[in-house]
């Protein structure tokens, strides 16, 4: 996603008004909202079974400091475990495309690792590392690594053999290949994989905090299932979203201005 000097959305060639967008999200979550809340009035729905909005949005507002405390704790053992499997899945991409005798039982093992149930590991890792950050980042990272580690080493080796065939006419190193034609060509595919876990990241701190936790979202939203608090577990689902969605815009932030080029040519086409 790109912007031109109008202020509109660039994909793909087809223009997007951005205020129109968010109108238009507004409408459509407004109007879902509002079916909600007939439909629990209209049925009497319990609340211990399904709240409506309106009791949501009390709740929100009555215990927002204890879930923004929460939230702050998940979000910390999210962005960290997001770093460790971030950096843990370059820098194994980076290894086997340097070294490619060990791609085929890196790769292996990575596979193992994602075929690994995550929350059959989080009551281990809570029994291990105790009821801490760290068994929430050590699972954040797990979900992070794999889909960075693929997407990156894909990214590494789609480089045009035209520009590998010119740099290897200029005599140019391993490492110059890789700081400049190759990194370059895996940035796209390490952000399309951010876009996947980044949101992913938040929904495994929470998945590891149930399995035993002192403080965070995951914690809450235990407290409130056992006893049967539905309008607090939705309160606290809602501050997983809302997390979910900045990291999400965040990563999108972030690839405008990493993969400059991009923009570059939209406003030139513009």
């Amino acid at each position: 996603m790109w912007f031109n000097t109008k202020g509109e959305n660039v994909r793909n060639g087809a223009t997007h008004n951005t205020k129109q967008d968010v109108i238009s999200a507004g409408v459509i979550i407004g109007a879902a909202l509002l079916a909600w809340e007939g439909a629990v009035r209209v049925n009497q729905t319990p609340v211990y079974i399904l709240p409506a909005p309106s009791a949501i949005a009390e709740r929100l507002w009555q215990n927002g400091s204890y879930l923004g405390n929460a939230a702050l704790v998940t979000l910390g053992e999210a962005l960290g475990g997001l770093l460790l499997g971030l950096a843990v899945g370059i820098a194994t991409a980076t290894l086997i495309t340097f070294l490619i005798q060990l791609e085929r039982g890196v790769l292996a093992l990575a596979i193992l690792v994602k075929a690994t149930p995550m929350v059959a590991i989080a009551p281990l890792l809570t029994i291990w590392l105790g009821f801490g950050p760290l068994p929430k980042v050590i699972i954040t990272a797990l979900l992070t690594f794999f889909p960075v580690l693929i997407n990156v080493h894909s990214g590494l080796h789609a480089v045009d053999e035209a520009v590998l065939a010119l740099f290897h006419s200029l005599d140019a190193g391993r490492w110059e290949v890789f700081r400049h034609a190759r990194w370059p060509a895996a940035l796209p595919y390490l952000f399309a994989a951010l876009k996947v876990v980044a949101p992913l990241g938040v929904t495994g701190a929470v998945v590891a905090e149930w399995a035993g936790a002192s403080a965070g979202l995951g914690r809450a939203m235990w407290l409130a299932y056992a006893n049967l608090n539905l309008p607090m577990l939705f309160a606290a689902v809602f501050y997983s979203a809302v997390m979910s969605i900045g990291l999400y815009v965040l990563v999108i932030t972030l690839e405008k201005q990493a993969i400059f080029w991009r923009r570059n040519n939209a406003l030139s086409a513009d």
